[in-house]
């Protein structure tokens, strides 16, 4: 069972930019999925990124803003985020599961198999 720790968000103002954080415990890479939840409505992919860091996926809503950065050593994905917007507004969660093939992006949350305890972003002027 890996662990997850997100850290990052926080309230911003339309356009700006942040950079959310996901620490997986130990060593093993695992291919990692965003998730983010409004008020009200269910929780909807946003991103994923292989294992290898080489392949990565984002939903049409967030494509050209958002972007994957991987830090093998530290075993840390991060989710850059920028030109935010109002709808983006939610809790972010970060999920990791074991694949087998380095190229495999998981994109649907029930074949997520850790996921951590959620960071707010809030998005408003």
């Amino acid at each position: 069972q890996v662990q997850l720790e997100e850290s990052g968000g926080g309230l911003v103002q339309p356009g700006d930019s942040l950079r959310l954080s996901c620490a997986a415990s130990g060593r093993t890479q695992y291919a990692v999925g965003w998730f983010r939840q409004a008020t009200g409505k269910e929780r909807e992919f946003v991103a994923g990124i292989s294992k290898s860091g080489r392949f990565t996926k984002y939903d049409d809503s967030v494509e050209g803003r958002f972007s994957f950065s991987r830090d093998t050593w530290r075993n840390t994905v991060y989710l850059q985020m920028n030109s935010l917007k109002p709808e983006d507004t939610a809790v972010y969660y970060c999920a990791a599961t074991w694949t087998q093939s380095p190229m495999t992006v998981v994109m649907r949350a029930n074949e997520y198999t850790n996921w951590g305890q959620g960071t707010q972003v809030t998005v408003s002027s």
